[in-house]
């Protein structure tokens, strides 16, 4: 078949960046790049027939991590490092919201709680600790950020014993995010494909060539690898593990007063209000074997977690019933730290491994990873 010169020249020709995977990395990624320099060609390969990935299978947080998170953080990886990934993510959600829009991405500043059991243990280690982390996180924040909010249980509607609160945290519309995202990268001139999955990549002496599952071969000057918790899929070497993170919405609750955004248990129980219902995820440590992997789905070990965690803490005495559910892979790095933007060979960039926050770092991994094609 011959192609048209209007094909050839713009949908043809060899692109100067291939990034692979549209959700939120791959397409700041995109966005950077031909806002660095619009002259590039610069093309998006999905595998889905839409942004798929775990940017749009999240409960939708616009966090930086619960007093419990974060205390966790700085005794197992230290102050600086801890710290610096704080601010990351607060630097991220800002960068979001300006790019973006609040009306865009439906983001709501609801704030952010920790929620302790009564006669949780953890409880007693935040409270004694509290005054010290507010103190370290007063360089990046220029203010106190947690407080004590006890009396709000009750009119929450939770079955709690405390409650820890900062004003700054808030909930996105996942999907608005990335419709948002999506017609901002197309609108910059950027190319995505979508139901184009990549199987393969090879490096050549001036760039790399990718394998694609239909047996099309696209050569590049460089590619970005950006599918978070499918990395290992095309970097086999790569310390980033997949983490499945299994989600339940429930029908509308009568009388529902919950509103905001909600961690339990170091964050492996993440919740909020979403018009009159509530969208619940987490229980991974359940079996973290079992959910390192890149095989959505769910279990009846973690969902029956998830719906007694409904019935005892979150909307005791309220009926209801699940509405759907559904799961999202995660990227983890395997001892911990910051995501991974590091050169792979000479014309490949991978940048992957978010950790599970890929709402509020997302766009700064995407430009690292710009600045690093070059």
């Amino acid at each position: 078949m011959t192609h048209s010169l209007w094909e050839d020249r713009s949908f043809r020709g060899q692109p100067d960046l291939v990034v692979v995977g549209g959700g939120l990395t791959g397409l700041f990624t995109a966005l950077h790049t031909r806002r660095k320099d619009a002259s590039r060609k610069v093309l998006v390969l999905e595998r889905g027939p839409h942004p798929a990935g775990a940017s749009v299978k999240n409960v939708g947080f616009a966090c930086f991590g619960s007093p419990g998170q974060l205390l966790y953080d700085l005794d197992t990886e230290g102050e600086d490092v801890a710290l610096g990934r704080v601010e990351e993510r607060w630097r991220g959600l800002n960068e979001l919201r300006q790019t973006l829009g609040d009306t865009a991405i439906g983001f709501e500043p609801v704030g952010g709680y920790e929620v302790f059991r009564k006669d949780d243990p953890m409880h007693a280690k935040v409270a004694e600790r509290l005054s010290e982390l507010n103190g370290k996180l007063r360089a990046i924040f220029g203010m106190d950020v947690f407080s004590w909010v006890d009396d709000r249980i009750g009119e929450l509607g939770l079955n709690a014993g405390h409650l820890a609160w900062n004003a700054l945290e808030g909930a996105v519309d996942s999907g608005m995010l990335m419709h948002a995202l999506l017609h901002r990268v197309q609108g910059e001139g950027a190319d995505v494909r979508f139901n184009a999955a990549v199987e393969g990549w090879e490096e050549q002496p001036h760039g790399v060539e990718l394998h694609l599952a239909d047996g099309t071969r696209i050569k590049a000057g460089r590619a970005v690898i950006a599918t978070n918790g499918y990395a290992r899929d095309l970097v086999p070497s790569t310390d980033i593990v997949p983490g499945r993170g299994q989600v339940v919405l429930t029908s509308e609750v009568p009388g529902l007063a919950l509103k905001g955004t909600f961690h339990m248990r170091e964050g492996f129980y993440y919740f909020r209000h979403f018009h009159g219902r509530v969208v619940l995820g987490g229980a991974r440590h359940l079996d973290i074997a079992g959910e390192t992997t890149m095989a959505e789905g769910t279990t009846p070990l973690i969902q029956g977690d998830l719906e007694r965690m409904l019935r005892e803490v979150i909307i005791p005495g309220k009926d209801f019933r699940i509405e759907r559910r559904w799961s999202g892979i995660m990227g983890f790095r395997a001892h911990g730290g910051p995501a991974v933007v590091e050169h792979l060979s000479p014309h490949v960039v991978l940048a992957a491994g978010l950790g599970g926050i890929g709402v509020a770092v997302g766009i700064r991994v995407g430009r690292r990873a710009a600045d690093l094609v070059g």
